[in-house]
């Protein structure tokens, strides 16, 4: 086997076993590590199988296999940035509506103290 290949090889052994870690301790929800995990295996398949890139991006018309890797590294970095994006948006207008929620009940029980306090 040659460095490449080893070093593939141990690079997505490695991530797989950190994502795993990661979802035992509860630090990575499960809907993020589906993600993470198929790049892990789809990196570990690459470097399993290096012939693989070659034939895909000649099936794809790209000239080197390396420009293939990085464009889909690149798609899905977006795609992952335009999710999350979406999910603090989400995140930003829950926090807005409970944080009114919260006012609105401060409010109502300072105006139910205050009427029930005798006049001095």
């Amino acid at each position: 086997m040659n460095a490449p290949v080893v070093l593939g090889l141990l690079g997505s052994i490695g991530t797989l076993i950190f994502l795993f870690e990661l979802l035992r301790r509860r630090h990575l929800r499960e809907k993020y590590a589906v993600l993470w995990i198929t790049v892990s295996v789809t990196a570990l398949v690459l470097a399993a199988v290096p012939g693989l890139l070659k034939g895909l991006s000649d099936l794809l018309g790209v000239e080197v296999p390396s420009n293939l890797v990085f464009f889909l590294a690149l798609l899905l970095l977006l795609l992952a940035t335009i999710q999350h994006s979406f999910e603090v948006g989400r995140l930003e207008e829950r926090t807005r509506t409970l944080a009114e929620e919260i006012a609105l009940l401060r409010l109502d029980l300072e105006q139910r103290t205050n009427t029930r306090q005798p006049p001095e």
